[in-house]
């Protein structure tokens, strides 16, 4: 037998002494932490880093990108007409957006508006008119701010684009309020309002969503012209292809089968649209005149 130790109670026994400390919880909940945020951090850093999809695509073979054709300015079309002595219309038809377009410059002449303009009275004096303002389906009263040689026939918004005539100058533009309306029963000028197609170059939306011809008076180029197309469109469609070939503005002009007339420099007439006298009483219009 072994015989028995004596343990003074100053002394205190080591047994084990070389075996490691247990983990406590804490210990572990501390390990779990740093593991996620190593985790969390490499997710970030993968998710970062530059990846091969997010290079620029390279162009295929057989799909090259072709450069998007400049807008057309129509700057060598009114270079070669004389615009100090043609008196009349000129014309040209171009296709911008693969919308066909026609435009019709009136050359050395006065612009002003009329209503109940009879074609047959006065084709022989006007080289352009077309429909200016638009007119109730329920009333035929014309909608919108109104004013003839300087006489104001109709007030309100309706529509924030307009038209103003003052000393035989021609004003489009955009605006909730315009000096010009005053200005033109101040000067026996005319006014009239309209959709906004083109402010200061830039489109303006319309919430017509339909398509019809469509017709715009634009300043275009240092010139006022009028636009038409030759194929039903958008208004979307219409004022971008306008913003495409340099109109600084624009509004609209009744489109569709509304009358018209354009003579050209050499005396030769055109009637557009479909006339019906009985419906001119209360259409107006904006015309040139030699």
């Amino acid at each position: 037998m072994m015989k028995e130790e004596n343990i003074l109670e100053s002394e205190i026994r080591v047994i084990g002494g070389n075996q490691k400390p247990t983990k406590t919880p804490f210990t572990w909940l501390l390990i779990a932490i740093i593991i996620v945020v190593i985790v969390i951090t490499a997710l970030i850093v993968w998710w970062q880093w530059p990846k091969t999809s997010d290079k620029p695509a390279e162009p295929s073979l057989f799909e090259q990108e072709q450069p998007i054709a400049q807008p057309h300015p129509l700057i060598d079309w009114f270079a070669s007409i004389d615009t100090i002595l043609t008196v009349g219309t000129v014309t040209t038809d171009f296709t911008i957006n693969d919308i066909p377009l026609r435009v019709y410059a009136p050359l050395n002449s006065k612009p002003h508006l009329e209503i109940g303009y009879s074609i047959a009275d006065n084709c022989e004096r006007s080289i352009l008119f077309f429909q200016a303002a638009d007119v109730r389906a329920d009333n035929g009263k014309i909608v919108g701010a109104f004013v003839l040689h300087g006489k104001p026939l109709c007030w309100g918004l309706s529509k924030r684009g307009f038209c103003a005539i003052v000393n035989d100058e021609v004003t489009i533009g955009v605006a909730d309020n315009s000096p010009l309306f005053e200005k033109a029963t101040e000067t026996n000028g005319d006014f009239f309002r309209q959709y906004p197609l083109v402010d200061n170059g830039k489109l303006v939306e319309n919430e017509l969503k339909s398509k019809a011809i469509r017709r715009a008076l634009c300043e275009l180029e240092g010139h006022v012209v009028v636009v038409e197309t030759q194929s039903i469109e958008s208004m979307h469609d219409f004022a971008q292809a306008l913003v495409d070939i340099g109109t600084s503005n624009a509004i609209y002009l009744v489109g569709s089968s509304a009358m018209g007339w354009a003579m050209d420099a050499a005396g030769n007439g055109t009637k557009m649209g479909l006339w019906d006298p009985r419906k001119i009483k209360n259409i107006s219009f904006i015309v040139w005149t030699k």
